[in-house]
Order: C-alpha cells, then sequence, then structure tokens
C-alpha cells in the first residue's frame, strides 16, 4: 500500500479493557502498522510504550477530550509524546461549544493555545470531526471556520470520512481540499438506509442516550462497517489522501457491525485495504 494504516483503538475499545496486551498483539498480527489511542485503558505509559516496541505497532496519535486537555494539559502532552506519538487530536466538541453555538469563539481560542502548547512536547495538534462542523456559521461551514482562523502551523486536519458523507460532503474532495494540511484521514464505512433522513447515529455510539425503540430503529436505518462493506468510495478516498500528502490511514468503527465482534472487523478492513492496488 502506498501509506501506512493505523487503527484507532477505539473501535476494539472494549477488548482492551479485558485484555489489552493480547489485544495490541492482534492488531500487528492482522497487518496494521499503527494505533491512535482514545485511552490507555489504565495501563502505565512505561507499559503502553514497551508493549509498543515490542510487537512494532507505532504510535501515532490520540484522542484526548478538550476539557481533559485543558485541565491537564502537561500531563496529558508529556504522556504522549513519552509513549511516541507525533500527534494528538481533539476528538470531540461538546454541544455548547460547536460552530454557531455560544462557546464556539472561546473554543477556538482555546484549541489554538493547546495547538502552541503541542509545540513544546513535539506534537502536532489535530481536529477530528463529526457532522454537526458542517453548519453554515457566516456563509462556510463550521469546520473551514475553525481551520481559517487557527493556523495551520497550530492545528492540521483529521478528516473523518463517514461524518463528512453523513452531512452531505464528498470526502474526498474535502480531503483534497486541505491538502499539505491532511496528514492524519479517518477511514470509516457505514450504511445508511436514507441519506436525506435523520437519524440519531451519536446514540449508537454511547454519545446522547435514546429509548430502546428508538435505538432499534437507528440501528436499522445507520450501522457502521468493516472497510468496502459500505457506501462508501474507499479507492477514492485513498487516491484523494495520496493526493492531499497524508501521512496516515486511520481505520475507525464506531460499533462493531451486527452479527460480528470489534476484533473481527478490524481483520475485516485491513485484509480490504491489503487486497487493493493502491
Amino acid at each position: 500500500m502506498s501509506l501506512p494504516v493505523a487503527i484507532q483503538l477505539y473501535s476494539v475499545r472494549n477488548d482492551l479493557d479485558s485484555d489489552f496486551q493480547n489485544v495490541i498483539k492482534k492488531i500487528k498480527e492482522y497487518g496494521y502498522d499503527g494505533v491512535e489511542f482514545a485511552s490507555l485503558h489504565n495501563q502505565e505509559p512505561e507499559y503502553v510504550k514497551s508493549l509498543l516496541d515490542e510487537t512494532g505497532l507505532i504510535p501515532i496519535s490520540a484522542h484526548v477530550a478538550l476539557d481533559e486537555m485543558l485541565e491537564n494539559t502537561d500531563e496529558v502532552l508529556k504522556t504522549y509524546s513519552f509513549i511516541g506519538c507525533k500527534y494528538i487530536a481533539v476528538p470531540y466538541l461538546p454541544e455548547e461549544r460547536r460552530p454557531g453555538k455560544p462557546l464556539f469563539d472561546k473554543a477556538l481560542k482555546q484549541i489554538e493555545e493547546l495547538g502552541l502548547k503541542a509545540k513544546d512536547y513535539g506534537l502536532q495538534l489535530l481536529y477530528h470531526n463529526h457532522d454537526f462542523e458542517f453548519v453554515k456559521v457566516n456563509g462556510k461551514f463550521g469546520l473551514d471556520v475553525i481551520y481559517d482562523t487557527i493556523s495551520q502551523d497550530l492545528l492540521k486536519t483529521e478528516i473523518d470520512t463517514c461524518w463528512v458523507k453523513v452531512a452531505g460532503v464528498d470526502p474526498s474532495e474535502y480531503i483534497e481540499k486541505y491538502t499539505n494540511r491532511s496528514p492524519v484521514v479517518h477511514l470509516k464505512d457505514f450504511y445508511k438506509q436514507d441519506m436525506a433522513k435523520d437519524v440519531k447515529m451519536y446514540g449508537l455510539i454511547g454519545v446522547n442516550s435514546d429509548d430502546k425503540e428508538s435505538k432499534k430503529d437507528n440501528q436499522e436505518a445507520f450501522s457502521f462497517r468493516p472497510l468496502g462493506m459500505g457506501m462508501q468510495d474507499i479507492p477514492a478516498i485513498l487516491e484523494a489522501s495520496v493526493k492531499a500528502g497524508a501521512q496516515w490511514m486511520v481505520v475507525e468503527q464506531d460499533k462493531p457491525q451486527k452479527g460480528r465482534t470489534a476484533l473481527e472487523c478490524a481483520k475485516l478492513s485491513i485484509k480490504y485495504l491489503n487486497n487493493l492496488i493502491w
């Protein structure tokens, strides 16, 4: 393949909670080159670093909640720098800090300050999007406002291709829009019964809880899939990522496909990529 592939460990979070060491080893056995953290799963940084050194997996990045980074800035940055990460990402914005909301401008300043501080630890700050950043703010997508406001040196993109498409935007075109600012791209496939229908997708990943009947309806209308088993044009996304100068592709599947385990989905995704010629 043209680019190395990592997995966002959020994809197999429950397995890591129960058997961290063996799951990390399986990830390597499946053929992944690196990992992106969403948590250390109560493991000491020294142990995590030694295990990755042992397996040969490269720690490329970490998702850390904005509040956690703001409250424990030096500790967070020091930890992931020690483990060997090159990037650290703002993974999600609480509703009141999203584009068009009251605290959006404050959030922009906070993210900019974190981007500057990350430099002290040899880290590059990224922003990982969902679909809510594609509301219009003064005639522009909120996500574009984020990147227009904060300099490229302090904040680069981590475009999540699933949420871009859910928002009604072409993922490949959006990646190329940020050529030379897109070092890490999230590969995520999905099936949505009707792209125009309002489906409460965040409830499927544990963000906002719905009643059981609503959750059942959502699961039938929307599901995350292993790569190549959903609606995404993965070859086109890969081609766009190469053109844009990406350094890493990261596989993420927020929730396993019905009838499959998270590890089975992770294995199917890397197998699909390994079978592609790109």
